[in-house]
């Protein structure tokens, strides 16, 4: 051994000590060194593995794979120096096992957790897919990226993206099971919100922008506005009815619009494009003066009417009860139909609410005032029972009109809930016309009135006056009688005698002939109040006064015993001068007869 030699190896041997015992005690105990990272030497490259020299009894093979981050090709040459990461001493062949990645990976690690602990980014290669997500090389240490954390939007192909180096925020870490979890949307939204606070600060309502619409939905469209997104919403696309945002515009389409609405606090910018266009409401009282009629396409129909398009961006409404002269209860639907184009006439214009009324039966005759030009009031038409309602029945006059007779113009007599139970659906019926009324669009009709009212005869009769009646009904408080021309009349139990024995009412039979004296005449319940009783009482003061007067104290049995002795003279008289001797008999009463008068008389005073 040289003298070179011997002071690298420590001095000559001693007597006695073998190469090998020195070689051991050169190398000392480097079990600590297990699981750390070391440096190496390359000292030769087979096929693909790297032979390493970490100053150990052997050399450690190493894939030249791990030389290299995901996907790209090994940088490794003889005589680099590289750090690796000792799994072992020695393996089954005597080669010192090291691994390149492992020690990448805690080395990345340490700046990971670095990096954690400040909040900061990282730079990281996304390489492969998995369940859920991505996996991201972190400088040899992989992460998962969880797949709503890829972008800001739902991305449809993340190719683009694999293999590419860029930043990523640390979501969650644990060193001991070894997991990451990343975000590139968190990254991206930290630009973006700087980008968004400098182009709000440079933004202001009325300005024109160029954006490109990111995503559309029912109620309008996101559009980028380089960094910041506004809102277009479907009513500011165009003047016109818009019925979905599609409709104006397409994803990834460059449009032009203006600002409507900016608010600072909450960021939110509102667009609009038809602000750039000429606003067809100008003037447009001008264009279509009251009572202009033009035609028109139905964009949309409702439960209260339709709307027509008179010019893109200009749309009257057509009220249901603007529709038709008699189709009232009818869906605006069963009259128009979308996109049909129909003749309007312009009924009102209100440009400082920017709506147009329009009207679509004034376009045609109304068939309320050729029916009031062709029927007068009094005329009688016919038509047949179309519908039967609880205050009375629509009788059908012409195809489209209706006449309406009153549940109180059906009889004159008999109650309207009575009297209408004998009309059904389908029947032909005359009446006589009470009214037209061509603004309210109604014609009413009377069915009694086609015969003379039987009541009007009883503006002749009046109170006292005495009529001849016949029963029509025997009632358990009096009797219904008729009268005249078929006038009806109620004598009440109490006004059927003076004779208290004789007010019952069964004691007469339906088509008896009795006279009795109206005492009450009832116009609005359409009925007259007679009684025998009063007709009674009348003809006994007649006789009264005829045979003396009732101031005398005489009673009615003395008036009539004078009667009776002054006919008895008389006929005894007459007797003498008669040859045959006539037979006066039959002028003198009968025992009951002088009882019934005394007794009647007896009544009377009392």
């Amino acid at each position: 051994m040289t003298d070179t030699a011997a002071e690298t190896w420590g001095g000559p041997p001693e007597p006695g000590e073998s190469f090998a015992s020195l070689l051991e005690d050169s190398f000392g105990n480097r079990d600590d060194l297990v699981g750390k990272v070391v440096v190496g030497t390359v000292i030769a490259i087979e096929n693909d593995m790297a032979v390493v020299d970490v100053g150990l009894k052997s050399e450690g093979r190493v894939p030249l794979r791990e030389f290299s981050a995901q996907g790209q090709t090994p940088e490794v040459g003889l005589g680099d120096t590289v750090e690796v990461y000792l799994e072992r001493m020695e393996n089954v062949h005597g080669e010192t096992v090291l691994s390149r990645e492992k020690a990448r990976r805690e080395e990345a690690w340490e700046k990971l957790e670095d990096a954690f602990a400040k909040d900061e980014h990282v730079s990281g290669v996304i390489f492969g897919r998995v369940k859920g997500g991505f996996t991201v090389d972190l400088s040899g240490a992989v992460a998962f990226l969880p797949g709503s954390q890829v972008d800001v939007r739902p991305v449809r192909d993340i190719t683009p993206l694999m293999g590419q180096p860029q930043p990523f925020q640390i979501l969650k870490m644990d060193r001991r099971r070894g997991n990451i979890v990343v975000s590139r949307r968190a990254v991206l939204e930290e630009a973006r919100a700087a980008e968004r606070q400098e182009l709000i600060a440079n933004i202001h309502e009325g300005q024109v922008l160029d954006g490109v619409v990111k995503n559309i939905t029912d109620y309008g469209a996101f559009v980028d506005l380089g960094g910041v997104d506004g809102l277009l919403h479907v009513t500011d696309m165009a003047w016109r009815r818009v019925g979905h945002p599609s409709e104006a515009v397409q994803i990834d389409q460059t449009v032009k619009v203006q600002v409507v609405r900016l608010n600072p606090e909450t960021q939110r910018i509102s667009l609009g494009m038809k602000q750039l266009e000429a606003d067809p409401w100008d003037g447009v009282e001008g264009k279509y003066p009251a009572g202009m009629r033009l035609k028109g396409r139905v964009t949309n129909i409702t439960d209260y009417g339709a709307f027509v398009e008179l010019e893109p961006g200009v749309e009257g409404l057509v009220h249901v009860s603007e529709m038709s002269w008699t189709k009232k209860n009818v869906h605006p639907g069963k009259i128009v139909s979308t996109s049909q184009e129909i003749e309007v006439m312009v009924l009102d214009v209100d440009p400082v609410k920017r709506r147009v009324s329009l009207g679509i039966k004034q376009c045609t005759e109304n068939p309320w005032e050729e029916f009031h030009a062709l029927h007068s009031e009094g005329s009688e038409v016919e038509g047949e029972v179309r519908s039967i309602t609880e205050f009375g029945i629509f009788i059908g006059l012409t195809r489209d009109i209706d006449g309406m007779v009153h549940l109180s113009d059906l009889d004159w007599d008999r109650p309207g809930e009575e009297a209408i139970k004998e009309y059904n659906k389908g029947d032909v019926v005359r009446a006589k016309v009470l009214s037209i009324d061509v603004e309210k669009e109604r014609v009413g009709l009377g069915v009694k009135h086609l015969s003379e009212d039987p009541f009007a005869g009883v503006g002749k009769l009046k109170k006292g006056d005495t009529v001849t009646c016949t029963v029509a009904e025997i009632a358990p408080g009096g009797i219904e009688v008729t009268f005249g021309n078929d006038l009806k009349g109620f004598i009440r139990k109490a006004d059927l005698s003076r004779d208290r024995l004789e007010k019952r009412p069964e004691r007469f039979a339906v088509g008896d002939k009795v006279d009795a004296t109206i005492t009450s005449v009832d116009r609005d319940a359409r009925r007259v109040i007679l009684s025998i009783k009063a007709l009674e009482i009348a003809d006994e003061r007649e006789a009264m006064a005829q045979y003396g007067s009732s101031d005398s104290g005489a009673s009615l049995g003395d008036i009539l015993g004078a009667a009776i002795s002054r006919a008895r003279e008389e006929a005894e008289a007459a007797s003498e001068n008669d040859p045959s001797g006539g037979d006066t008999s039959a002028a003198e009463p009968t025992a009951d007869e002088t009882d019934s008068r005394t007794a009647n008389d007896s009544e009377t005073k009392e």
